[in-house]
Formats: structure tokens, sequence, C-alpha cells
């Protein structure tokens, strides 16, 4: 959410970054909506005081005798009290139509983001390993997991429609491996603290994270939607990960709180009719290991680095190649200012393919969720910065890890790091 009075001594400098993610210009117009507040609450406060002080008058005027005075008197207290709670009524309009128009801006870019309009303006800034030639054509991850039965999209269609997926035996394994590679890298040496986080949530988690309201057509929810005891199924464990910041005041130097979970979640990806209709890559229902960290204002973009940088580690060790792109303005989520992606190598799809999204979001998210810190020592108070990241998305490592571990009889090697994790076991059979 966008502070007003920023707004108000910044408009060119709003506008521009408005500019820059392809936004029309609406300084003036939230300026105009503001001064229209600010006029009626100065009326309002004005009509109170008369009030207050025609009220207190009225006893005056009758213990004097003054019957026409104090009728007056009452009459005026009536005409002002209609008058106050008519202005109390359009003060909360006014309020919702600018809460309403905020909520629809996106986050301002940070001045080193690339300007661009689609993913043609990202920007590589390194890249790990090279791809390994294979002496072989490289087999897409489900022709490998079909193969042997272990990956069953027509199965899950039967249960629950096209973008799910039924894992069995070692490739349910894998996930779980992943999964647990994962938490142990970016809890034991990384820092962060695991949690595990309700997977249902209220209409103000997902305002406060901004998935409400712009993006409501690409969630899942319970229930009818007029129904006030329905819950949103969590799109990213970034929602309720950043909310448990939410409504309160942390210690600057508590600071920083980092936060990981493995949960499912749930998308409806309405907007990507006809892209990856087959195989894991676009999925209703996936599984993903999160970072999330709350900050100083000060600590935020050094922590935006680290974060991209524990989620790099990951791929490292799985011996992945990827490089790491910075998404410019048109390509770049609605809350953040900056956002790094990391893209994995799939040899079966000839093509690098985003596995990760690291992106620091300033104060935008700790606005709507009241988000504060307080320094040692002062009474003031001011919002955290908030990071959210994959760390990584499990069902893309896998499909990262089948592609790129692939062999020419259709097994697929174990990586080293995810032995321990596997049992032991050096290589999936799958259809071999």
């Amino acid at each position: 959410m966008h502070d007003v009075k920023w707004i108000r001594d910044n408009a060119e400098a709003f506008d521009a970054g408005l500019a820059k993610r392809g936004v029309e210009p609406h300084s003036a117009q939230i300026l105009a909506i503001d001064e229209e507040r600010r006029t009626l609450i100065q009326d309002l406060q004005e009509a109170q005081s008369r009030r207050n002080d025609a009220s207190k008058a009225i006893g005056k005027a009758k213990a004097t005798g003054d019957e026409a005075g104090a009728q007056a008197l009452i009459d005026e207290v009536a005409t002002l009290k209609t008058r106050i709670q008519d202005g109390e009524d359009r003060q909360r309009q006014i309020d919702e139509k600018l809460e309403t128009l905020l909520a629809s801006l996106p986050n301002l870019p940070l001045d080193d983001v690339p300007v661009g309009e689609d993913e043609d303006g990202n920007v590589e800034v390194r890249h790990h390993l090279e791809p390994r030639q294979l002496n072989f054509k490289a087999l897409e991850h489900f022709d490998l997991g079909e193969a042997g039965g272990l990956m069953d999209f027509e199965l899950a269609a039967k249960l629950s429609g096209a973008r799910f997926v039924v894992l069995k035996g070692q490739l349910a394994r894998l996930e779980r491996a992943l999964a647990n590679f994962m938490l142990d890298l970016h809890t034991q040496e990384f820092g962060y603290t695991e949690v595990v986080p309700p997977m249902l949530v209220r209409d103000p988690a997902m305002f406060g994270t901004a998935q409400l309201p712009k993006f409501a057509d690409d969630q899942f929810k319970t229930g009818a939607p007029d129904d006030e005891d329905a819950h949103w199924l969590i799109p990213t464990a970034e929602v309720p990960l950043t909310n448990l910041a939410r409504e309160a005041i942390h210690a600057e130097e508590e600071l920083p709180l980092r936060f990981t979970a493995f949960t499912p979640c749930f998308r409806k990806e309405a907007g990507s009719a006809g892209r990856d209709t087959r195989g894991m890559i676009r999925m209703h229902q996936f599984s993903k290991v999160e970072l999330v960290s709350i900050t100083t204002p000060e600590a935020s973009i050094d922590e935006h680095e680290r974060m991209t940088q524990c989620a790099e580690e990951v791929l490292k060790r799985l011996e992945l190649p990827f490089r790491t792109m910075v998404l410019c303005t048109g390509d770049m989520g609605f809350g953040a200012r900056k956002t790094y992606d990391l893209e994995v190598w799939l040899p079966g799809q000839d093509a690098y393919r985003e596995i990760s999204s690291c992106s620091v979001c300033g104060d935008f998210q700790a606005r709507r969720m009241n988000a504060r810190c307080r320094p040692a020592g002062e009474k003031a108070t001011r919002f955290v910065h908030t990071l959210n990241g994959s760390g990584l998305a499990v069902g893309r490592a896998m499909v990262a890890v089948l592609e790129n571990y692939q062999q020419a009889d259709g097994s697929v090697a174990v990586p080293d790091v995810l032995k321990p994790y596997m049992g032991g076991l050096e290589t999936l059979a799958l259809g071999s």
C-alpha cells in the first residue's frame, strides 16, 4: 500500500515510478480525493466542536429562564448531529474510495531495476555451470516419469481435473527428499526458523501480502463468495509467513526475522491458458519451500542479496546449471520493488525455466499489515520491510533433477546431496 503523505511530497517521482511499470499517472487523482477527505475532516471537527459548545449552552440558557434560546440551541444541536452523521458516512465512502485506489496500484521499482515491458527486458546478472552435453536425445520430465508409472496425470485428472499429478514410489520419495534437503540447508546453515503455518487464511492475510483484491481470480477459496467463514487456500507460504509480523511492533534489535516453510500451494493459473499444459511446470497444486524475511529499512537491500544467494545455493549443491536474472519493471510482481529470478536449465525443453523468485517489497506489504518496528530507546515506530523468495519450488526442482540427471537407458542418477535423503539410493529406475 502506498503512503498518501509520501505521494503528496513526491508526486512527480510517484508517477514516474508508475510509468516504469506501464501504469498511468495517479498522483493528481489520489491527492484530489485526499484533499476532499481533509476538508471534510476539518468540517466535521468544527461541527463537533460547535455541537459540544451548543450542548453546554443549553443548560445555561435554561438556568436563566431563556426557554426560546434553549430551544434554538436544541434545534441547532439536532441539525449539527445530522450534519455530523452525514459527514461521517461521507468520510467512510471517501476512505474506502481512496483505499481501493491505493490497493490497486503496484509497488514502485527501485532505481536500478531495468525498464522493460515483458520477460524480454530481463537481464542476466550471473550464471552457474554450463549445461551438460548429452549423447542421446533428452526426454522431458513427464516422459521419464510416466514411463514407469510413477508420475500419473491421467489418474490425477480423474480425481481433480487438469493440472494435477499423482506421484508414486521413488518420485514421491524424491519430492520429500528435496524438501527435507532444502529445509535442512535453510535452517541449519542459513539461520531460517522452520514454521508449519496454516494453509487456509482469511481476507486480511491475503490483502496483507497483496494477493487481494487484484488477484482474487487466481486464487482458490472455500465456501460461497459471500460466506464470511470462507477461507483462501494459500498460493504460497509467503502469505502466512509474512503475516506472522502483522499488527505488531517489533524491536529492531531482534530483526531480521527469517522464516521458512514447506507447504502445498494452490493457484488457479487463470492467466496461463494453453501454457505448459503437460507436465509439472504449471500446476494448480504444487509444493514449495518458501523463504521470508522481516527487516529494518536499512537492511532490506542486503537481505535481498542474501536471500537470493540462499536460493542459489540449493541449485549449486544439486549441481544444476542455472542463471540469475533481474526482472524488468514490466515482468516484476505486483508487490515487489526488485526481483531476482533463478532459471534452471531443462535439457528436455532445451531452455532455462524459472524455479525461484526472490523479491524485496520495501514497506509495501507492511503498510497493509500494519507491521512496524521500533529502534531501541525510542518511542517512534516505522514500518518494517518484507522480503520473500522460493527456496525452491520443489516440483520444479524435481523436474530439473529428472531432466539433468537422466541417463541413456531412461534411468535417473540421484544427485550426491540427495542420496542420504533417499536411503543411499544411487539411481531412480523409472521406466528402465
